[in-house]
């Protein structure tokens, strides 16, 4: 039987005025089969168990990835906290001035350093 005739005679066991024992039967003569091969009950499993390791895998390492962003993060703040000490042992001060080193000078001085004049 065609792809279309079966198609014909799926459509028609739709419709709500047709039997459904009759649409049934015309469907297993068609060839149509309601039950499944053999192996399908292992090959699912399977494919359910293969699922179910990759998104083991995949949680595995977005925690290897937490675990880097944390050193990597913990790292970055004992250097900000390091240089933060470094600056006011060396100018007495966390000012605006201290982080810019420019310390204790006059404005003219800047005024030539920064122009050259």
């Amino acid at each position: 039987m065609e792809i279309s005739e079966l198609k014909a005679l799926i459509v028609r066991s739709l419709d709500s005025s047709s039997d459904p024992g009759e649409a049934s039967r015309l469907l297993e003569e068609a060839g149509v089969s309601y039950s499944f091969g053999a192996g399908f009950q292992d090959k699912v499993l399977e494919r359910i168990a293969s699922t179910g390791n990759a998104i083991v895998r995949e949680m595995e390492s977005v925690r290897n990835l937490n675990n880097i962003f944390y050193r990597i993060a913990l790292s970055g703040v004992a250097a900000i906290v390091i240089l933060l000490i470094s600056i006011f042992m060396m100018q007495g001060s966390l000012s605006v001035d201290a982080f810019l080193g420019l310390g204790s000078s006059y404005d003219e001085s800047l005024l030539y350093l920064l122009t050259g004049n």
